[in-house]
């Protein structure tokens, strides 16, 4: 039984670093190949973004149209608003990582409390306040008159 846990464990991990790697030539491939096709070729900005492009087609269609709303805050540059562009899709992905990270975790804790038997049983016990403690432990409030710890 034991020889047969080792095998499929073996087999998923090569499965996943298989995935992996395919999921990173396919994201190598979306940033490589408008270049190597020459997307852009001839024009003033090659990648120039949706607003920017909206704003031209706006410009030509009807010249004398004024926007409802002025930008709060207008960049120096166009590079200083990619780089505000970059920090505030770092802070999401990092707010998503953590996301992801502490529900992965609470779901291998809930798991692992299922499961008596297991390494992990006792952690998950001793983080979700349970165990053999008396009753009345690991209580996020104390009860009026109780003394203060």
């Amino acid at each position: 039984m034991k020889d047969l846990m080792n095998r499929l464990v073996r087999r998923l991990v090569k499965r996943d670093t298989l995935i992996n790697l395919l999921l990173l030539a396919a994201v190598a491939a979306l940033a490589v190949l408008p270049l190597a096709m020459g997307a852009g070729e001839g024009r003033e900005e090659p990648f120039a973004g949706a607003d920017a492009q909206a704003e031209a087609a706006i410009g030509e269609l009807a010249p004398h149209y004024k926007p409802w709303f002025a930008s709060l805050y207008e960049p120096p540059s166009g590079e200083i608003e990619s780089a505000l562009f970059a920090l505030q899709a770092a802070v999401g992905a990092g707010f998503l990582g953590y996301y992801f990270g502490v529900a992965r975790t609470r779901n291998r804790l809930r798991h692992a409390s299922a499961g008596a038997g297991t390494p992990l049983a006792g952690a998950a016990n001793a983080l979700a306040g349970a165990g053999n403690a008396p009753s009345g432990a690991g209580r996020d409030a104390a009860e009026p008159g109780a003394p203060a710890c």
